[in-house]
């Protein structure tokens, strides 16, 4: 899931955006998760509250008292928008940016806590829209780095993967913004939608660089090392998952992946007693299908 990071400037907003989500392949964004997915604004642990704690980095500066006055009150309008947006009272946040409008027509960020708006309403109208708001936003201001996640997000979400992969590289290597992880998570699991593993294991790995705590990048990365037959490297990082992952249960991806694992390095009974508890916790998962599937045809590759 990829992840939203819209959280305006204020400081009674400061949750951390941590939307995260294990399987990248049916690619539901939360919205994908508002979130997270999480998007996301999804950076290392993560949640559903798509009010993440990474706040708008803009450059917008007033040139006067007057305008500093109008671009106060499009900033309180902007956060209490946001805030509706968290309850989806999308209306009443429709409303508040509006007057953010009125008081300022230059403020970036009420641009782009539109485009998240019209996303989340999700019509086919909306979304048309949607995608006007998030580019008005970074033209009006180039280095908010945010938008530009946010964008990339929404270019996913309507399959545009290599105009997202734009977005989330110059978030990714934004020296400095709080949600670079996020946007290096992104910008891996965008490049595996366009089946370039090399590019996306490449922004997996400066995720971790960035955050050794990163469970997207350290899941995504087993499945890639798998794939290539790196199962002594795909057994450490899966080793380090698990202990990330600690106190939080076993998804259905992990224990199949620890299946994987197992039967590459000829290990039974462990195999044996993942299998079972892949069937018997998430019965209707994919994984569990994967692991059927499997299990009619050892010789076959996973799929």
């Amino acid at each position: 899931m990829l992840k939203y990071l819209y959280q305006p400037k204020c400081s009674f907003l400061t949750h951390k955006s941590t939307h995260c989500r294990q399987s990248f392949a049916t690619y539901k964004l939360v919205t994908a998760s508002v979130v997270l997915l999480s998007v996301a604004g999804c950076q290392s642990s993560q949640n559903t509250d798509l009010l993440g704690g990474t706040r708008y980095q803009t450059t917008t500066q007033a040139s006067d008292n007057r305008s500093v006055d109008k671009q106060e009150v499009a900033r309180v309008r902007t956060t209490l928008a946001a805030q509706y947006i968290r309850k989806n009272e999308l209306d009443t946040a429709q409303r508040q940016l509006e007057k953010a409008f009125a008081a300022d027509s230059r403020y970036a960020p009420a641009y782009d806590m539109m485009g998240v708006l019209l996303q989340q309403e999700g019509s086919r109208i909306n979304l048309q829209k949607a995608d006007q708001y998030f580019k008005k936003a970074i033209t009006l201001d180039p280095d908010f780095v945010q938008a530009r996640n946010n964008y990339g997000v929404y270019l996913s979400q309507m399959d545009r993967y290599k105009e997202a992969a734009e977005q989330f590289e110059i978030a990714g290597a934004t020296l400095g913004y709080e949600g670079r992880i996020g946007a290096l998570e992104n910008l891996g699991r965008t490049y595996l939608q366009l089946n370039d593993n090399p590019a996306a294991a490449k922004a997996f790995l400066r995720a971790l660089d960035g955050n050794r705590s990163s469970i997207i990048a350290h899941i995504e990365l087993v499945d890639l090392l798998l794939e290539q037959q790196r199962v002594q490297q795909a057994q450490r990082l899966y080793d380090e998952t698990l202990i990330l992952v600690q106190g939080q249960g076993v998804s259905p991806r992990l224990m199949l992946q620890g299946i994987k694992l197992a039967d590459a390095q000829n290990q039974i009974s462990t195999r044996q007693q993942l299998a079972q508890q892949l069937l018997s916790a998430y019965p209707l998962s994919d994984e569990a299908k994967q692991l059927k599937n499997w299990l009619n045809n050892p010789e076959a590759p996973w799929k």
